[in-house]
C-alpha cells in the first residue's frame, strides 16, 4: 500500500476519543507511515520504519500505544526512547494532546531536569514513559523504573541516537524489558549496528519505508532573500 486517499482515520480502529483528539488538532487523513504503522501496531508486530522527521511518525506510534493501554493500572506499559530531551518533551507532548479525552499518565524523563520531581510522578505511577537513554538507565540503576510491565518498546530517531553513542544504553535498556515486547524503531538511515540492533532484539519485523516526498508538509513554500551583509540590520 503506498497511497493513502481511501484510508481514514476511522478505518484503522481508533474510538472516538482519540478521532475527536486528533479532529481538533487538525489530522484530516493518515499520512502514508500512519496508515501502515498503525495497524501493525495494532497487530502486536514489531516494526523497522524507515522515515524522515515531517512523516508524521509520531502519530504512528504514540496513537495505537493509547488505544492499548491498561486503564486499570498505573504502571509502565510503553517506552519510547528518543535521542535529545527536546525530542522527548516533544514525543511527551504529543500524547497529551493525542490521549486529552482518555485518562492516560505520561512522564518524559531527561537530564538537565530535577530528578526529584520525575522520582515523585514515577513513585505515583505512570503509564508512558518518554526520555533519553542515558537518565532512563539511571532510574532503572536507582531501582526507581521498573519495565517488567512494558509491553510496547519505540526507538525514535534510532540513528540519532546511534551518533551519539547512546547504543550500549539502549541495549541495557532492552534488556530490562520483557522478551516478548512490541518493538518499533524509527530512523531516517539504516547504518549497520543499527540492523544489527534490530536483528538482536526484534522478532519478524515488518519494514516500512517512507519517501522524503511523502512528509506531511507539501504546502509549505520557502523563500529567500539574497542581500549585502552590510543591509542585514
Amino acid at each position: 500500500m503506498t497511497m493513502t486517499d481511501s484510508i481514514r482515520f476511522e478505518d484503522l480502529g481508533l474510538t472516538e476519543p482519540t478521532l475527536k483528539a486528533i479532529g481538533e488538532l487538525g489530522y484530516e487523513e493518515p499520512t502514508p507511515i500512519q496508515a501502515r504503522t498503525i495497524n501493525y501496531m495494532f497487530e502486536g508486530a514489531d516494526v523497522i520504519a524507515q522515515a524522515q522527521t515531517g512523516t508524521g511518525k509520531t502519530a504512528a506510534f504514540a496513537l495505537p500505544i493509547i488505544e492499548k493501554l491498561d486503564r486499570t493500572t498505573r504502571t509502565p506499559q510503553a517506552l519510547v526512547l528518543t535521542p535529545t530531551r527536546e525530542l522527548a518533551m516533544q514525543v511527551a507532548e504529543a500524547f497529551h494532546s493525542y490521549g486529552k479525552y482518555q485518562r492516560i499518565s505520561i512522564l518524559p524523563v531527561y537530564g538537565g531536569q530535577p530528578i526529584e520531581r520525575q522520582l515523585r510522578v514515577l513513585d505515583r505511577g505512570v503509564q508512558i514513559v518518554v526520555g533519553t537513554p542515558g537518565r532512563l538507565l539511571d532510574h532503572i540503576r536507582r531501582g526507581t523504573l521498573k519495565l517488567d510491565a512494558v509491553r510496547t518498546v519505540v526507538l525514535d530517531e534510532a540513528d540519532e541516537m546511534l551518533d551519539m553513542g547512546f547504543i550500549e544504553d539502549i541495549e541495557a535498556i532492552l534488556q530490562e524489558t520483557p522478551p516478548e515486547r512490541q518493538t518499533a524503531l524509527f530512523s531516517a538511515t539504516m547504518p549497520d549496528p543499527i540492523a544489527k540492533l534490530a536483528k538482536r532484539y526484534m522478532r519478524d519485523p515488518q519494514r516500512i519505508t517512507v519517501q522524503a516526498e511523502q512528509m506531511t508538509v507539501p504546502q509549505t513554500r520557502q523563500v529567500y532573500y539574497e542581500f549585502g551583509g552590510r543591509d542585514r540590520l
